[in-house]
């Protein structure tokens, strides 16, 4: 099979006189705004509004991930601590609930004076 060797416009050239880095005897479709190479339809992708080429796209994606996962740290601190708050307050409240029963109450006096009353005619 003859591939024609690859030809190299000028700088000024237009799209369609330019090939894909990838495929030479392609013509190109797109010029990826990261690395400002030519690709053809095949080699370029969409991503967020933009077309980028498979290198392009998997330095954008783990640069995300990295922010992710940093992020995730924090999320993961600020939901510990917001558990923490919470069981905080309901132990607190528990602790004001009990502090409002009477002693009465605990050591049976109470109990004493409702049965004592209820036997009384």
């Amino acid at each position: 099979m003859n591939v024609p060797p690859a030809v190299v416009p000028a700088a000024g050239a237009k799209l369609h006189a330019r090939r894909c880095a990838r495929h030479p005897t392609r013509e190109a479709a797109a010029r990826c705004p990261s690395c400002r190479e030519f690709f053809c339809r095949e080699c370029v992708v969409e991503h967020a509004g933009r077309l980028l080429c498979s290198v392009c796209l998997g330095r954008a994606t783990a640069a995300a991930e990295k922010r992710r996962e940093r992020l995730a740290g924090v999320r993961r601190l600020t939901w510990t601590t917001t558990g923490v708050l919470v069981l905080w307050g309901v132990f607190y409240a528990t602790g004001a609930l009990l502090l409002k029963i009477p002693a009465e109450f605990h050591d049976g006096t109470m109990w004493r004076r409702a049965a004592a009353a209820v036997s009384e005619p």
